[in-house]
């Protein structure tokens, strides 16, 4: 795991669960950044193609830890299994479907270190609205 003063990243072990009930291990990237606190970028790595990206809210997986969260495209929850206690994340897109479990430690230490970087609640102090607002009028 790597972190600085405005920006983490970690790897992160993932199980692909797929319907046979036998999973594929799978290695993700996660980055966050205090240029857009609110948000976690996971890189699923499948192969030899370029990494599968996904932005996730940070409130949604720190959420995700402890109950079931979010609706549609992106769901998070803990398992409800003995012995080690993983996270379940569940992806849908026009593309298909996808579900992953993974181990929560690793995850909680990655998403302690962004708290340090920029603690809830202030995440509003890192957004420069009158940028946000100038890059969407000219994109």
């Amino acid at each position: 795991m790597n972190s600085s003063g405005t920006t983490a990243s970690a790897e992160l072990g993932l199980r692909l669960v797929v319907p046979d009930r036998t999973s594929v291990p799978l290695v993700a990237r996660l980055d966050y950044t205090s240029d857009d606190p609110y948000a976690i970028t996971v890189a699923f790595h499948t192969g030899d193609d370029e990494p599968v990206e996904w932005i996730f809210a940070r409130e949604l997986l720190t959420v995700g830890i402890v109950r079931h969260v979010g609706e549609g495209d992106v769901q998070v929850w803990p398992s409800k299994g003995t012995g080690e206690r993983t996270i379940n994340i569940a992806l849908s897109s026009p593309f298909g479907q996808a579900q992953f479990d993974a181990a929560i430690s690793p995850l909680a230490e990655f998403l302690h270190r962004t708290y340090e970087i920029v603690p809830a609640g202030q995440e509003g102090d890192h957004v420069d609205l009158d940028a946000e607002i100038e890059r969407h009028l000219h994109s």
